[in-house]
């Protein structure tokens, strides 16, 4: 299945559970911005509470929730073993991503991200609701473990590329607004998450995000993507899969790998290492 849909292909499902999942870094405002105005059915997700599991001393700031917390809510989220689910947002599919990787994860693949986000849905004059959907309880059952994931001790042997998400500034160490060591992991290579969509926040085609990525040689088995904290990460491995090429994630991310003191840490530009 095609990771991504249209707002048109959106509008000409029959039926099809929605999830809203409005999130911004620093803010924790997605829930009135779902209120002011969603696509019609929609259910509001709320990130750091059902896509995220509890904070740890060395689990990153974003660490992946239990399975069972994680099915418990895609079950209140509506979702059955056949439903077709869309997840969106406002932000380019910064967080979308998220809960399209955690189901997909979770051995649940009748999933799409809506492409454009809620821009394109009023674009291709779809209405609004401030209204919240009465959705009873869905029966999914879910496993775990389905997506290729690289945890902090396999970073040294990854036998593909990594990819550092973040914006540049901070992969070299430049700014680091949130974590407190600057910097990356040695021998990763950074390609921005920015780069995977044009101006409407719509992902380029297919052919332009393969050959961005095998600059990189990340259509190497084995290559994974990480970012801050394993949020946008998934949005390189959503891109990389509408380019029909697989990616792991590091969950932990940067703010997991900068909790070890003994960690390396590289500020270099390292883009021609492979």
């Amino acid at each position: 299945m095609n990771p991504l849909i249209s707002a048109e292909e959106l509008q000409d499902l029959p039926s099809r559970v929605l999830l809203d999942v409005r999130w911004v870094l620093g803010r924790d405002d997605g829930a009135q911005q779902y209120a002011q105005g969603h696509v019609p059915g929609a259910v509001f997700v709320d990130l750091e509470r059902e896509l995220s599991g509890a904070v740890g001393e060395h689990t990153g700031r974003h660490p992946l929730p239990l399975p069972a917390d994680f099915e418990a809510a895609a079950r209140r989220w509506g979702i059955n073993q056949d439903s077709h689910v869309v997840v969106y947002d406002d932000s380019g599919a910064l967080a979308a991503a998220r809960a399209w990787w955690l189901l997909r994860h979770a051995g649940f693949e009748n999933v799409q991200v809506l492409d454009g986000g809620l821009d394109a849905w009023k674009q291709a004059s779809g209405q609004l609701s401030t209204q919240a959907p009465a959705v009873g309880p869905g029966s999914v059952s879910l496993s775990w473990g389905r997506m290729p994931v690289v945890e902090f001790d396999e970073l040294d042997s990854l036998p593909g590329v990594l990819i550092d998400s973040r914006a540049t500034a901070r992969y070299l160490g430049i700014e680091e607004p949130v974590d407190p060591v600057a910097g990356h992991i040695p021998g990763a290579l950074n390609r921005p998450t920015t780069d995977n969509i044009d101006e409407q926040a719509r992902f380029y085609d297919p052919q332009m995000l393969r050959a961005g990525f095998e600059k990189l040689g990340a259509q190497q088995p084995g290559s994974a993507a990480y970012c801050g904290s394993g949020i946008t990460a998934a949005h390189q491995v959503l891109a990389a899969a509408s380019a029909g090429i697989e990616l792991g994630l590091y969950p932990g991310s940067w703010s997991e790998y900068c909790s070890y003191p003994q960690a390396p840490v590289a500020t270099s530009d390292e883009k021609h290492r492979n």
